[in-house]
C-alpha cells in the first residue's frame, strides 16, 4: 500500500467531511442520544457517510470502524478508524471545538492521521516516518524537560476522580507544574504537537477519538500511550500525551 497516496485520500475525506459540517453548524439541528447516552445529528452521519464514501472509493478493500456507521472488514490489514465529530457537545452547543478525526490501522499500528477542525480552522496531519504537519507546517513537541515548567493540559477525567490513589497522584503533578488548563478534544494535541504545552492527561476517551492524534503527536517527537504506559490500541480508554522527557517523569506518577 501506498501510505502517501492514503494520506491523500484521508485528506480529501476530511475536506469533504468539513464541507458537510460547515454547511450545517449553528442550524439548530434535532439531536438524538444514542445508547451510550452521547449525542448524535444529522451532521455526525452525513459527514461520516461522505468520508465513508472517499476512503472506499479510493480503497474498496481496507476496513472500515466508524463513530456512526459502525464496522466492516474489520478482518481486514488495513482499517480506517473515523470520528466524523468528536466533540458532538460542542458541536451542539455552538462551540467550535470538534474535530473530524481519520486515522489508519495497519495490522495492528497506527500510520496515519488527519485531524480537521473546520470551525477553527486548523488542519493536522501525519503518516508514519513522514513528520507531523499543521496547516502545511511542519511541526514539534516541546523541549521542556522539568515539570516547573512544564503546562499540563486534561481532558474528560472522572474515572481518574474516581480512583482515590491516581486523583492523589494528579494532585501532586498539580502541584509541581508551572500551569494546569483544560483544553480538552483535539484543541490540546494540537498545541501539545506545535510545543504550545507539554502534557496531556485524559482518563475516559474511545480509540475513534484520539487514533489520529496519536500518529500526529508522535510524528511531532512526542510519546503517546494510556496512562499505565501501554501502546494505544482498540480498547485504549485513557490517554498520558507528552514529550519524551516529561512523559518519563509523570508515568511515573501514575504507576508507581
Amino acid at each position: 500500500m501506498s501510505l502517501a497516496a492514503e494520506l491523500a485520500a484521508a485528506l480529501e475525506a476530511a475536506r469533504a467531511a468539513a464541507d458537510v459540517i460547515n454547511a450545517l453548524y449553528r442550524r439548530n439541528l434535532a439531536v438524538t442520544v444514542k445508547a451510550d447516552r452521547s449525542p448524535v445529528t444529522e451532521a455526525d452521519v452525513r459527514s461520516e457517510e461522505a468520508i465513508r464514501g472517499v476512503l472506499s472509493r479510493h480503497f474498496p478493500s481496507h476496513g472500515f470502524y466508524g463513530e456512526e456507521t459502525g464496522r466492516s472488514a474489520m478482518d481486514a490489514e488495513s482499517i480506517w478508524l473515523v470520528d466524523p465529530i468528536d466533540g458532538t457537545k460542542s458541536f451542539v452547543r455552538d462551540t467550535p471545538f470538534f474535530s473530524t478525526q481519520i486515522a489508519l490501522l495497519r495490522a495492528g499500528e497506527l500510520v496515519l492521521g488527519v485531524s480537521s477542525a473546520p470551525a477553527c480552522g486548523e488542519l493536522a496531519w501525519a503518516a508514519r516516518g513522514d513528520g507531523a504537519y499543521l496547516d502545511g507546517e511542519r511541526i514539534r513537541v516541546s523541549e521542556t524537560a522539568t515539570l516547573a515548567q512544564a503546562i499540563v493540559s486534561t481532558g474528560n477525567l472522572k474515572t481518574l476522580a474516581a480512583t482515590p490513589r491516581r486523583w492523589a497522584a494528579y494532585a501532586d503533578l498539580v502541584g509541581r507544574v508551572s500551569r494546569i488548563r483544560g483544553y480538552g478534544d483535539f484543541v490540546h494535541y494540537h498545541l501539545l504537537a506545535r510545543g504550545a504545552l507539554d502534557v496531556v492527561i485524559e482518563s475516559d476517551v474511545n480509540i475513534l477519538d484520539i487514533a489520529a492524534l496519536t500518529v500526529i503527536v508522535r510524528e511531532a517527537g512526542g510519546v503517546f500511550t494510556d496512562l499505565d504506559g501501554g501502546e494505544v490500541g482498540l480498547e485504549t480508554t485513557s490517554v498520558l500525551a507528552a514529550n519524551a522527557p516529561l512523559h518519563a517523569l509523570v508515568a511515573p506518577l501514575f504507576n508507581p
